[in-house]
């Protein structure tokens, strides 16, 4: 079968390797035919060749894992020893080996649910990366009524602020140095700030604070401040960003006497949630539209990696198609 490898920073090898057999299946586990994928934050670091922890590294700079970095997944199921899932089905969830630029993978069941078979391959991939937003909104008080800021606004801030702002916020505010003026009104965003977040928080009058801050940026440390910076007395932060540093330096001065809660937390009851973003895009498809801005054929995963590193105008999600 066919699989890109990560061979080197910022390069990609297609090659030929030994099909995974479905007599190999281990309890919970299926066979996958991809159909697409999508590049997600996490995957970046990886390719330009940042420490980044991860089992198939190793140790090393980069894998030579088969299909590595991807786990954003579409696909067929061709085997299948989960109770859940029959030979035909189609899915869309996470690759649990974060493999999914191949032809064929293993993945854990647990982590995939069927989809609406009207949608694209590289459309309905979008499941996942709602599907994160919508448990991580969950565990957030109430927003009603209240002002949220997204800070970041790609494909993971963009999803936030829509689902923020269908939750009841008053008032969304997406922050990002890329201008979203051509998204901001599709996502629910009320006011588009063009600007560095460390030079948007100090502007904030104290009536102009909000209740609310998503950091959906990550990798890095600053915007971390900014947030604690930004956000109103008593308010809320969830971080939602991927850490490339195992260590973030916080204000803890500032944390407590702006009587603040610091959130986070990594995706789990990833089935049920996967459900939920099935139901929230069948409530708006208007997001089927326009969230994927870009597909890529998988022997082009190079380009649709160097453009993911290089967020502009009118590039929101990407995806892969592996037909």
């Amino acid at each position: 079968m066919w699989a890109q490898m990560l061979s080197a920073p910022g390069k990609f090898e297609e090659i030929e390797v030994p099909a995974p057999d479905a007599a190999d299946l281990a309890a919970g586990q299926v066979l996958l035919a991809t159909k697409a994928g999508a590049i997600c934050g996490s995957d970046l670091p990886n390719f330009k060749g940042s420490p980044f922890p991860h089992p198939k590294n190793q140790g090393r700079w980069v894998t030579s894992a088969p299909g590595f970095p991807m786990h954003e997944v579409v696909g067929e199921v061709i085997a299948s020893n989960h109770a859940d899932h029959a030979k035909g089905d189609l899915v869309v969830g996470w690759a649990s080996g974060f493999d999914a630029i191949a032809e064929v993978i293993v993945s854990d069941g647990a982590g995939l649910a069927g989809y609406d078979a009207g949608l694209r391959p590289s459309t309905a991939v979008m499941l996942q990366p709602l599907a994160c937003v919508l448990y991580a909104v969950e565990q957030l008080d109430d927003v009603t009524g209240k002002t949220v800021a997204v800070v970041g606004q790609g494909p993971i801030g963009l999803l936030f602020s829509h689902v923020l702002s269908r939750r009841g916020a008053a008032h969304v505010i997406g922050v990002d140095r890329v201008d979203r003026s051509d998204a901001g009104a599709a996502f629910g965003v009320d006011e588009v700030v063009t600007a560095s977040a460390n030079l948007w928080a100090p502007s904030l009058a104290a009536r102009e604070r909000p209740q609310v801050v998503v950091e959906a940026v990550g990798h890095q440390v600053t915007t971390m401040k900014n947030c604690l910076d930004a956000v109103a007395f008593g308010g809320e932060i969830y971080y939602f960003g991927i850490p490339d540093d195992q260590v973030y330096p916080i204000e803890m001065m500032t944390l407590l006497r702006k009587n603040l809660t610091l959130r986070s937390g990594a995706t789990i009851e990833r089935r049920r949630v996967l459900d939920d973003a099935n139901r929230y895009l069948a409530q708006h498809p208007e997001l089927a539209d326009g969230y994927v801005s870009h597909v890529f054929p998988a022997s082009e995963v190079e380009d649709a990696f160097r453009a993911a590193v290089a967020p502009r105008v009118g590039q929101f999600k990407i995806s892969i198609d592996m037909a």
